[in-house]
């Protein structure tokens, strides 16, 4: 998994390439975010557009980097989560958990409310 990371304003937006999946995509991206919140990011948005394979520790991490933003005061939104994770997500009662946004502009706004 590749992991890019771009700032529009003051939103972190992580673009994730490859697969989000035990060993690989989950540890990365783990130590990504950390990073971030470590430097004091409080606004991040996991790109999920090129994530082409999500599995349950994929999914347990993206859990797992909610709890963790959320005891540093920071939020995670969800762009572009494809059908196949989506049904992953609504399958574990996960929907609520997590905003879901298919635009970028719509992601970064949300942190306002």
């Amino acid at each position: 998994m590749e992991i890019t990371k771009r700032q529009v304003g003051d939103v972190c937006i992580l673009d994730m390439d490859g697969k989000l999946t035990i060993g690989t995509g989950d540890v990365r991206l783990r130590g990504v975010l950390l990073d971030e919140l470590n430097d004091g990011q409080k606004k991040v948005v996991f790109n999920l557009e090129n994530v082409k394979v999500i599995d349950s520790s994929g999914l347990g991490e993206l859990i797992r980097s909610r709890a963790t933003a959320s005891s540093m005061d920071a939020d995670i939104k969800l762009l572009h989560v494809n059908l196949k994770a989506r049904k992953l997500l609504t399958m574990a009662r996960l929907v609520g958990v997590f905003d879901m946004f298919d635009d970028e502009a719509m992601a970064i706004a949300a942190f306002e409310t």
